[in-house]
């Protein structure tokens, strides 16, 4: 027995030291990505053949160092001055980009790496940390290049979805919305943001703001919200309120709807249901 346990013991170490030795390895290769399309970049500053394509290879260059700023942060590879010299170094590349070519390429490309770094600053678990000063340091000038972008191209449908997701992030769901919308008319990914934000607000306002909270719940289901764990569920909301507004038949509508679409409805909801309109179904 203390042969067989010395033998697992050996082994489970061996697995841990394997799935350490992967990570170490991962990391290595996701870091060596990035030197290799900044080393990439270089090359194409120093051949292009007109401010054109001069901008685009300075976007890219700082993308990659952005991009290794972020990645070797989240992981605690990197020192904090290190990671504010990567990252000056971005936008530094960014502005030149911008001053050869001010495309809405190159105010979005830049907006994204301003935006990634109040991510990963300033947003824990989807909840704003921090101070207020601290966020608008990032998200300010994110929001600013989202919107040159679509000044220069209003059809540039990735910049109204980061604008979606500062204004959701920052609690400024109205406008959000405005920007999902506007997403949605030029890219299907903008119906499932927009069925999030209103599936948000919906669940947020109070029980004075019934029919408003009504509202937007309803149109959240109608967008085909997903209720998936990663994203807002408007069912249980949505039935806790048509059930304490005894509007019974419209809270049964939500149960055949969530049991049509597979999604989970709360026993205890149900269960309060069915006693307070004295039906199953």
């Amino acid at each position: 027995m203390k042969t067989s346990l010395k033998i697992a013991g050996v082994l489970c170490a061996s697995v841990l030291l394997f799935l350490v030795g992967c990570n170490r390895i991962a990391r290595s290769w996701y870091l060596s990505s990035y030197d290799r399309d900044i080393s990439s970049a270089t090359k194409g500053i120093e051949s292009a053949r007109d401010n054109a394509q001069r901008a685009e290879a300075y976007a890219k260059r700082g993308s990659a160092y952005s991009e290794k700023a972020r990645y070797s942060k989240a992981f605690k590879l990197i020192s904090a001055d290190e990671y504010d010299r990567l990252f000056g170094l971005a936008v530094k590349d960014h502005d030149q980009a911008i001053a050869l070519d001010p495309s809405a390429e190159a105010y979005y490309t830049r907006g994204v790496t301003y935006y990634d770094r109040a991510a990963l600053e300033a947003v824990v678990d989807g909840r704003l940390v921090g101070s207020e000063a601290d966020r608008k340091a990032w998200f300010d000038p994110a929001t600013a290049d989202f919107k040159k972008a679509i000044e220069r191209n209003g059809r540039l449908y990735l910049a109204w979805d980061r604008l979606g997701l500062i204004h959701e992030t920052t609690g400024e769901l109205d406008q959000a919305i405005s920007d999902y919308s506007q997403e949605m008319a030029l890219n299907p990914l903008g119906k499932s943001r927009l069925a999030d934000a209103y599936c948000t607000r919906g669940s947020s306002y109070q029980k004075e703001k019934y029919d408003a909270a009504i509202a937007d719940l309803e149109k959240s289901i109608d967008l085909g919200a997903t209720a998936d764990g990663c994203s807002c569920d408007p069912y249980n909301p949505l039935l806790a309120r048509y059930t304490e507004g005894r509007q019974y038949d419209q809270a049964w509508g939500v149960v055949n709807k969530a049991r049509k679409s597979k999604k989970w409805i709360e026993p205890e909801l149900l269960d309060r249901l069915k006693k307070e309109s004295g039906r199953s179904n």
